[in-house]
Formats: C-alpha cells, structure tokens, sequence
C-alpha cells in the first residue's frame, strides 16, 4: 500500500497538479487517464523517485520496492535471455523458465533468445526492458504506455500477466480496452486534481461529467442569488427601517464562496475529408510477395479488393510485416512481386509510424498543414485544421522541433485532414495519442465515408472499426472476411494463454513440474506463514486483554460498593485504555486475516493452474 499526501508540482506559471492525495491499496491495478501534458508521466516519475513534487509527501511500507517502465535502457549480458535472467530474484536464479515464460509472452522467439540486446530493434528493447521489470517483481509496478511496441497477442498476454499480479499497479495507456479490463480502479488527473474510483473509465468519466455538470447549476444559483441580493441591497440601502434587513444579505454576501466558471478544455474534434469516386474498388493488391534483398520473404501472395466503406484491420505479431505491407500499398515502397492499382481520381491518406521524421523542424504547425492541401488552401481554413487538431491561436506557430511525439502525430493527422482522400492508409496512429483523441481518432474513422486500412493492437478499434481483417498467423497472412469477434470465435490466436506464433515453448520436464511445485509451496510458506503467526499473536492478546477488561469490571463493581472516588477514576482509566487497546487489535486482527485471505486464494489458484 502507497500513499500519496498533498502533491503538488507546477513549471513555472503552469500548474500541472495542486494538493493531491490518493492511495494506492492492496492488490489494486489504477489505470491513470488524463490529456497528453497533464502530468500523468510526471506523476509516475515522482513516485518513482525520478523527479521530486513542490510539496507533500509519499508515504510507503518499509521495504517496499517500486518498479518503473521507462524507455531508459540499459543491458549488459550477452543474449536476451540472460539479460531477462538477469532480473530474477537470488533464489530463483536456477529457474530461468520463470524468465522464459515473460519474454515469450512479449513476443520474443526462441532464436531471439540468443539474440544480443543490442541487436535487438528499438520495441523489443522496450519489450526486453518491460521483460525485466515484470521479472523483477516489484511491489508496485509503475507503467507508462506498456502497450506501444507489443502486437496485439503481447497486449492480451500483458492483460493477462497484469490480471494475476497480486502487488500493486499504477499504468498509463491510450487502450481504453486495455484498460478497462486490467484496471480496478481509475485515477484521473483532471482541473489539476485527481480523482479515483472503482470501476471502470465509462464510470470515471461518467462521474466527472456529472460532477461538474452538478458544480455548473450550483454556480448559475449561486449567481442568481448574488445579484437578487446586489438589487435588494442597492435599493433599500438609504432605507432606515430596512438596515437589519440589509445588513444582513451584506453579510451572507461576503460569506458566500464565489464558485469560477469552469475554463472550457478542448476537445479534439475533426472529420477526414472524402473524395468521392464513382468506381466501387478504390484500391486493388495482386499477389503481393515482398523481401529483403538476400533474404527470405517477409509475406507472399497477400491479394484482395480494398472497397468503399471497407474497414480492413491488419493484425499480427511485430516483425511479420503489418507495416511493410501498408508502405507497399502506399506506394512508398515497391513490392519483390505482384502489384498494387489504385484508383486514378483520387488519392489515399497515409500515415506511416515513421513519417513523424519527415516533418520539417523549423516549419510550424500551420506551415505543414498548409503544405499538404490537394489545393493551396486559405489561412483561415489552415487555421480551422490546426484548431480542430488543438493547435488554436498562437499554438499554430509552434515549431515542429519543440512538440511533443503526441503533438507531432496531431499534425501528421491534420495534414490527412487538408487533404481530401478516397481511402485511408494508418499504421498504428494511436501510439503517441492519449485516450480521449483516440476515442476522436476512432469517431473520424466511423464517420469517415471512404475506405480505410488500419494496423492496430488496440482491440478496442478492432472490435468497433473492423469488417474485414488482413490476419498474419501460421505460414502465411490470410483474407478473413468479418469482424474481430467473429474472428476470435471461429479461428482466434494460436496461442491464447500467452505462448506465441513462432516461439518455441519448452514444457518443463516431470523432474523440473515437481521443483516448480516445490518452490510455489515453499513459497508460500513464506508468505503465509508470518501473516499466520500475526493472527494467532492478536488473537492472543485480544484474549488476554479480554481477561484483564473483566477483572476491571469486577474491581469497578467493589470500588463503586466501597465508595473509592480514587479507585474508580484510576480503574475507569485503565479500563478505557484496555478497550481501545482490543479495539486497535481487533482492526489489525481483520487486516492480516484480509491479506491472508487474498494471499491464500492467489496460492491456490496458481496450484490449481500448476504454475
């Protein structure tokens, strides 16, 4: 259990949080929302203990041990599995399987495993950094966008993972999906505050929405009321008989708190333009193949019909070529064979993961969103794309150079919207957004009347957005025509449990089941066992203290008999000072017996499972 005691941190003029409390308690997963530069990061740096707040304080157990995802790397073995080894506990340094299973889980193949990390590309690094800090088994896990670099089979094993981890978790994620379904709670950091509640984000916002909607009536009364007072006191203030009168809603004037309109946020709110073609196809792949040179093909035979409407959702594990395949079809990159034709009249809409280098630094938003008009379009309607991306007023000016990756994926959006497109081509376009401009991202994709192509892991967007999908699983992608759930319900993954498509997973042998057994067990001993021991302790001293009250109650008696001011006021002391003393046992007694009772079920279902 964490707490967090009046926070506040601010830079300069700015401030990101004010008087913040909130606690972190046992066993709970805290999906942590709020706009891109609210302070969510800065949040999880100060609890971490990279960064430090202006005021207020973080209260911990003794002992208790903090793990932060962050995109610092560091590695130091010679493969990937030693370096996830690395990260075991001292006694569990004869068990690398336990690493095996995580790194597996985050995608890594078998051959990966003797990969050096410093071969490795720049999200399975992440990947091999997540890998540790899940190995290590911290307390409380503090996770910043997990989700960014894993395929969508990573993003259900972390859910999973998450889902059986009995410490704490505080993460960060634009997947609401993602989130609903690992989250216990929500902690929001909203007009400078944070609230948290139990359930879901639906609930959370819900809640806030009410809130503020309950604070706008009371200002608006509070309102009504001042001004009828102001008339009443403007009126009669000359008049003699009515200076009680007066007087009075003078007071009541000065005493009442006067509420502030609350500052409108911006909402991202924007539409991709369609250019209507008359032909039903708009896009058309024919036995796509595609290799590197001197190397072996990364797909083959990929064909289909992308048609009006369409909404073909590409999925897989990383590395198979979800990406490469959107390059082909948007003509940035040739294919080894077959082809790509495209409908003459009007052009697509392509947003590449790295095309946030192709921005010019020097150049301002609106400069770059003025550029990629179809037609030289006028400043004011410039300035309405850069407004509807957020980028209002003086915003528009910013250079690319000083945004934010958030910031600079609202520009490579806005330049698609500047530009009137048949079809959609987006490769993974919520990775640097934060939830509620992806929830605008996915409304502009439903409203969006042309055809789109998305590679996504959030499930979420597939569920809602998909009615086609380009699946890469087994020897070769394949063509399923219908949604996501559809899919999951005739075919789903190879391996739903978290064992992945190409990774080699070694069973543990009769020999290597047993001593898995053995050191859950032996674990659990551990673990238990203190907890049963501070049981039986406050057990035995409420009982004892039970005793002494009773013979308290029995020298009362005999002193109120014998008339004893003295004895009495010394008894009566004792007696109130033993009965808050088994007040404060019995609150400890429930609070072991809570922790291990939940200790007890998570042991019993991992035997249950057999590790």
């Amino acid at each position: 259990m964490l707490s967090l005691q009046n926070l506040s941190k601010s830079y300069g003029d700015r401030i990101l949080f004010d008087n913040v409390t909130l606690t972190v308690g046992a066993g709970e997963r805290i999906g942590l929302v709020g706009r891109n530069g609210h302070g969510k990061t800065t949040l999880l740096n100060i609890i971490a203990g990279q960064d430090s707040s202006d005021s207020g304080g973080i209260i911990a157990p003794r002992g208790y041990r903090i793990g932060y995802f962050s995109q610092h790397l560091h590695f130091s073995m010679a493969t990937s599995r030693d370096e996830a080894v690395s990260a075991l506990h001292a006694e569990k340094k004869d068990s690398p399987y336990l690493a095996e299973k995580v790194i597996s889980g985050l995608g890594f193949t078998a051959d990966m495993f003797r990969q050096p990390p410093s071969e490795l590309s720049g999200g399975y690094k992440a990947r091999l950094n997540l890998a540790k800090l899940l190995i290590s088994e911290p307390n409380l896990l503090l996770l910043d966008e997990p989700t960014n670099h894993l395929d969508v089979l990573s993003v259900r094993w972390l859910k999973n993972f998450l889902l059986h981890w009995k410490g704490e978790v505080v993460f960060v994620t634009h997947d609401r999906s993602f989130m609903d379904s690992s989250a216990t709670h929500i902690a929001g950091i909203h007009r400078q505050k944070v609230r948290k509640t139990e359930g879901d984000t639906e609930k959370y916002y819900s809640l806030t929405a009410h809130d503020e909607e309950i604070y706008e009536k009371t200002r608006l009364n509070d309102e009504a009321k001042r001004k009828e007072m102001d008339r009443f006191i403007t009126r009669f203030r000359a008049k003699a008989r009515l200076g009680g009168l007066v007087q009075s809603r003078i007071k009541t004037l000065a005493k009442m708190e006067k509420k502030n309109r609350l500052e409108a946020i911006s909402e991202l709110e924007f539409s991709f333009r369609y250019k209507n073609i008359a032909a039903e196809t708009v896009l058309n792949a024919d036995r796509i193949m595609f290799a590197y040179p001197g190397g072996k093909p990364l797909f083959t035979d990929i064909s289909f019909a992308l048609n009006k409407g369409d909404r073909l959702c590409v999925i897989g594990r990383n590395g198979a070529g979800k990406s490469t395949l959107l390059r082909i079809l948007a003509g940035r990159l040739p294919p080894s064979a077959g082809g790509v034709l495209s409908h003459d009249y009007a052009a697509g809409g392509y947003f590449g993961q790295t095309d946030m280098e192709l921005l010019r630094p020097e150049a301002t938003v609106e400069e770059e969103v003025a550029q990629a008009g179809e037609y030289k379009l006028d400043r004011t309607a410039v300035r309405n794309i850069c407004a509807s991306m957020l980028f209002s007023g003086d915003e528009a000016l910013k250079k690319i150079k000083i945004l934010s990756g958030g910031e600079k994926c609202r520009v490579m959006l806005g330049k698609i919207v500047a530009r009137p497109c048949g079809w959609l081509l987006l490769d993974e376009p919520t990775n640097h957004l934060d939830m509620d401009a992806s929830d605008s991202l996915l409304e502009a994709l439903n409203g969006y009347q042309g055809a789109v192509v998305i590679v996504t892991h959030n499930e979420m967007f597939l569920h809602t957005l998909a009615n086609r999908l380009i699946v890469f699983q087994g020897d070769k992608p394949f063509l399923f025509e219908g949604g996501y759930a559809e899919f999951l319900e005739k075919i789903g993954w190879d391996d739903d449990e978290g064992g992945r498509q190409g990774v080699v997973s070694r069973k543990p042998d009769r020999k290597e089941q047993k001593k898995q057994r053995a050191e859950l067990i032996s674990e659990k001993g551990r673990v238990l066992r203190p907890l049963v021991v501070e049981i039986e302790s406050a057990e035995a001293e409420i009982i004892a203290n039970e005793g002494y009250s009773a013979e308290l109650h029995k020298l009362i008696e005999e002193a109120t008999a014998a008339r004893d001011g003295k004895k009495l006021t010394e008894l009566g002391n004792k007696l109130t000072e033993t009965q808050n003393l088994i007040d404060r046992l019995y609150l400890k007694l429930n609070d072991v017996t809570v922790e291990y009772e939940k200790q007890s079920a998570y042991y019993e279902m991992r035997q249950k499972n057999d590790l």
